[in-house]
Parts: structure tokens; sequence; C-alpha cells
């Protein structure tokens, strides 16, 4: 695989395996397959039910790479995560330490309902998911590439759930939302899983080596200086709109931007970045980085909204 169009196939090809287990929601599976090219966090969100969970076990299945879950729940402990020292014992009768790994040591960690875990918890995961590396006792141990933390979360449960602190969710490179499913949809999604059939058996599509290729691709497509300007611009923008934004977002935004902005041209078999792929993206990539003003929250507006507004 060396050019943009066999990348093409390879993810055309990838959807169509997807589509045997997820129906519909192609805009958030482009989303998800983005945030993989740019070697980024993912943090989905949608009420419960919409196959969520499911989308990211099956991107992981078709995919030859370590798969892990962490369940988040409000006892989970920092060293559920990341693993903790265990007293061995040598057959001499000599004790001695060894680290057991936790779940974090994997490449495509799914951390299901992550709201759900105290904040003690949550910032177990920081420092793997900005430095791709754990610290436990005096030790550091690197973290195998490529790693991806993909996380859900419900918007509506308030019970027993911590919000996202800024600095843990700008850790995100996207942050998507999930809607329900057009009524076409929803008649298909009842007949698949209400009828008898047997399970969809998926091979994996892609490999450690090809992923980590085409993640170096995604950083050589072409972008012209206004395009990237238009970028930049449009991030600053949110910082000055003081009106609408209380804290705007900071330049590891602009670079998300633009880093997606280029996947979604490889995506769509394109060489270039145009200004179409710059806003499409600026929603998953603003919409956790900006806090919104009593002003804006007065008028009910979005963080969508707001969004719209500057572009």
């Amino acid at each position: 695989m060396r050019t943009v169009e066999d990348v093409k196939k390879t993810f055309d090809y990838l959807f169509g395996e997807l589509g045997k287990v997820i129906v519909g929601q192609d805009e958030v599976l482009h989303q998800v397959v983005v945030g993989l090219f740019c070697n980024g966090h993912v943090l989905l969100e949608g009420y419960p039910g919409l196959a969520k969970t499911l989308t990211i076990k099956t991107l992981a299945e078709l995919m030859d790479l370590k798969f892990s879950r962490i369940q988040n729940t409000p006892d989970l402990l920092p060293s559920d995560v990341t693993g903790t020292y265990l007293v061995e014992e040598t057959t001499t009768g000599k004790r001695t330490f060894k680290f057991q790994q936790g779940p974090i040591f994997a490449n495509i960690v799914l951390a299901d309902e992550i709201n759900r875990a105290t904040p003690k918890t949550q910032s177990a995961m920081l420092e793997a998911m900005q430095e791709k590396q754990v610290t436990a006792g005096n030790q550091t141990f690197e973290l195998e590439e490529p790693f991806f933390v993909l996380a859900t979360q419900n918007p509506i449960e308030q019970e027993g759930t911590y919000p996202l602190p800024e600095a843990q969710s700008d850790r995100f490179l996207l942050k998507i939302r999930m809607e329900y499913p057009s009524a076409e949809d929803e008649l298909k999604i009842v007949d698949r899983f209400t009828e008898f059939t047997k399970k969809t058996k998926l091979r994996p599509i892609l490999n450690r080596e090809t992923l980590l290729y085409i993640q170096g691709l995604t950083r050589q497509v072409p972008i012209s200086n206004d395009v990237k300007k238009y970028a930049v611009t449009l991030v600053q923008k949110t910082r000055s709109q003081k009106e609408l934004i209380e804290y705007g977002a900071s330049p590891r935004a602009s670079i998300g931007l633009v880093l997606a902005g280029k996947a979604r041209a490889l995506l769509a078999g394109r060489r270039f970045v145009s200004k179409e792929d710059i806003q499409e993206m600026a929603y998953p990539v603003l919409r956790h980085r900006i806090v919104l003003s009593f002003e804006a929250e007065r008028q009910n507006m979005t963080e969508d909204d707001v969004i719209k507004k500057l572009l």
C-alpha cells in the first residue's frame, strides 16, 4: 500500500465490513477512523443503546491489534487501570516485586462510560493519553505504538457521574456525538437483531505496520497556506468571541483541526485538504474545547450552535 488510492480502497472495504454489524452512523464511523489516522484519542457521546460500545468493539475486531476494555465505575482504582506491583516468591524462597500490567497496556483501549470513574482514576489515564507512558512507583513503562483510548459517555446520566475536567477532555482529539438513527435505519436494526441469524465473522483488515504507515501518510497530505490560515483563524476566533465563549480553544485545537482535515481528505481519496474538510471537522475538534458564556447558555445555545455561528 503506497498510494492514496490504495488507502481509499482499504477503507472502503473496512467500512463495508463495519456495515455488516453497524447500521447507519456513517459520519460517526468516518470520524472515529479519522481519529485513528491522526493517532488521536476519541470520545464518543450518545444516549444509551446507540451502539457506542459495539462500534468500538467491531472496529477493534477489524484491526489486528491488542484490545482491552475498562468498564468505569465509581469504585474503580487507578491501579485497576495502570497495573500494580505484586509480590512474587521464587523457588529459593526469595520475594521480589513484579509489575503486573493493567488494561491500559494495549493498542486500542475502550474506556466505557468514562465519566462514571472518579477524578483520581480518570487522571490515571492522563499520562498514558498524552505521553504514551505509565509511571508506577519509581519506574516508567513505555506504551506500544499505536495507542488509542476510545472512550464513551452518556450525556444524560448525572447520577453517580464525574464530568471530565477540561484538561482531560482536551486530551481527546475528537468528541463525536452519536444521534438516534433514522426510521429506515431503525427498522433495519430491528430486523437484524430480532431474527435468528448466525454471528457475523469479521477478519482483521489492518495490522500494526499498515496503520503506522497510514498515520505517517496522513501527515504528508498537502494543505495550502490559505486553508491552514483559515483553520488557525477559526480557532483564534473562539478566544475573541467573549459574548458567546467564556474560554476558547488552545493551539492543540489548531494542530488537531489541521490533522483531522488531512485525515478526512485521505479518507475521501483526495491529495489535498479543502476548506470543507476543515469546516466538517471543526465540530468534533472544537465542541469539547470551548466553555460557553452565561449569555450563550441563556439563549439555549449548544457548543455546535456556537461553532456554526463562528463558521
